[in-house]
């Protein structure tokens, strides 16, 4: 039996608060589920603006507890009523002083899964993101949900391949890597990454980028938010690099086994010879 998943990404801009933001979001899961969407996640730190283009306390306001604060919740009984499994980025605060730029898994039925905390954090003109989080200290989870085995690995992680390899070890089938990047920065890399990433490790990759510039800053924000395949193929075409963009695909997971047969990268890796990657 094939196991042909409806998947959704939403790439939008800030509308200028929190409470209109999330409503937005809301909107956007329902319209999702309408076309008969399973999982569906939201862009790096979806109910704010990107606030790392400055350095300013007045937005660690914006960090709620995770599960337990009113977000989550919230999103946990739109879950429930949608039937959908949610990726919710968010600004995670554990106690104060200690803040993470966080994901939290939500499945069809509601319950609250667990969460990733982004490891690599930039520290960069435009992404001054060490004045706000914490890095990841939870390792790579991989989460068994209503549709499969979802991994998340957040905006500058993607980077770092070693992440993306340890979510395909622990079994992922699809990994979710919502960003807030800059048009000129990083809009070629966009194209590569993701899909040599998922060649790499064999799985899908949905990438998703906010739009448009914030009055926080220079940051053009280019969307163009996709899906690839374990061979590094798009599913259907990117979103678009200037609006707000439900982008909604079939993924078939079985692809995942098939591909990792044909190439059996996993088979082959040499693990006993690189120590050295380890030691400084």
């Amino acid at each position: 039996m094939s196991r042909v998943v409806r998947a959704a990404l939403l790439q939008t801009e800030w509308t200028g608060d929190k409470e209109s933001m999330i409503e937005l979001h809301e909107d956007y899961a329902r319209q999702a589920a309408a076309q008969g969407v399973q999982v569906m996640c939201f862009q790096e730190l979806f109910y704010g603006p990107y606030f790392c283009q400055v350095q300013d306390i007045e937005y660690y306001g914006y960090a709620e507890a995770i599960p337990d604060g009113p977000t989550t919740q919230r999103f946990q009984e739109l879950a429930r009523e949608l039937n959908m499994v949610m990726v919710l980025p968010m600004y995670e605060k554990e106690m104060a002083g200690f803040l993470y730029n966080t994901a939290a898994v939500i499945d069809a039925d509601g319950s609250y899964l667990g969460k990733y905390r982004k490891h690599h954090i930039p520290h960069v003109g435009g992404f001054w993101e060490k004045f706000y989080f914490r890095p990841g200290n939870q390792g790579f989870p991989v989460f068994d949900t209503a549709v499969g085995r979802v991994g998340v690995y957040i905006c500058y992680d993607r980077h770092f391949p070693e992440g993306w390899r340890a979510l395909g070890l622990n079994g992922a089938e699809i990994v979710f890597n919502p960003s807030a990047t800059s048009r000129g920065l990083s809009a070629y890399l966009w194209q590569l990454e993701q899909p040599a990433s998922a060649v790499a490790n064999m799985y899908f990759v949905g990438a998703i980028n906010r739009v448009g510039v914030e009055d926080l800053g220079d940051n053009d924000f280019y969307g163009t938010s996709y899906f690839v395949d374990p061979r590094g193929q798009f599913v259907g075409e990117p979103a678009s690099d200037t609006a707000a963009e439900l982008v909604v695909r079939e993924l078939d997971l079985d692809m995942v086994e098939e591909v990792r047969n044909q190439w059996a990268f996993y088979r082959d890796r040499r693990p006993d010879a690189y120590s050295a990657l380890t030691e400084g």
